[in-house]
């Protein structure tokens, strides 16, 4: 199966096409401007100081093939509250990268953040029937790298001198996660979800337990 522009539905977020009309007003009030500016200091691009600026790039983001970009979209208020992508597709290795994240303030540290990555991997292993899936990130962005641990990818070095990102050198943090791993990844992302694992705060009443 190859890949292509789905939707993909769980109990607390829906992945969903980009799209930058439809997904514009949300994702701006989520990611955009000076007081989001942090958001962005990890990216490929960003911060964008104006609307204009921000509405470029999403649709650009949405042509895009490759990445492919997704929008995240909070089940209970129907907005977009993220955007993400497969990237570096390789249908002929069967592997596939998951990046250029951006999770709005309404979706950092909460269900709809974990069942969106969840919900992405199910995809990739269950439907493409995909080996490998990565995860990369710059080797100084400590919450990536225990976000990618966290989530069960498997860090396997890094690659020095990488890249050059916004005029600054890069070393590349690697991580990945294997198609014989994942029964064992999903079933503790199916446990860490259910609602019985939150009370009535919504915390979580146990962690995910994953790969270290």
């Amino acid at each position: 199966m190859g890949l292509a522009r789905v939707t993909l539905s769980g109990r607390y977020v829906t992945v969903a096409p980009l799209d930058p009309v439809m997904h514009a007003d949300s994702l701006w009030e989520g990611s955009g401007g000076a007081a989001n500016a942090e958001l962005w200091e990890w990216m490929w691009d960003g911060p964008f100081p104006d609307r204009a600026s921000f509405g470029e790039q999403l649709r650009a983001k949405a042509r895009s093939e490759d990445p492919l970009f997704s929008a995240y979209i909070d089940n209970t208020s129907g907005r977009a509250v993220g955007f993400g992508s497969f990237m570096r597709i390789d249908d002929k290795n069967q592997v596939i990268e998951v990046g250029s994240l951006m999770f709005g303030r309404a979706m950092q540290r909460t269900r709809l953040s974990t069942e969106a990555m969840y919900l992405m991997a199910k995809y990739v292993f269950e439907d493409l029937a995909y080996r490998r899936y990565e995860w990369k990130c710059n080797a100084l962005n400590e919450p990536s790298r225990r976000t990618a641990l966290r989530l069960g990818f498997t860090f396997e070095g890094i690659f020095r001198q990488h890249m050059i990102v916004k005029g600054k050198n890069r070393d590349t943090a690697w991580f990945a996660m294997l198609d014989g791993e994942w029964p064992t990844r999903k079933a503790e992302f199916v446990r860490w979800l259910d609602p019985a694992n939150f009370d009535e705060a919504g915390v979580q009443k146990t962690r995910l337990i994953q790969s270290s």
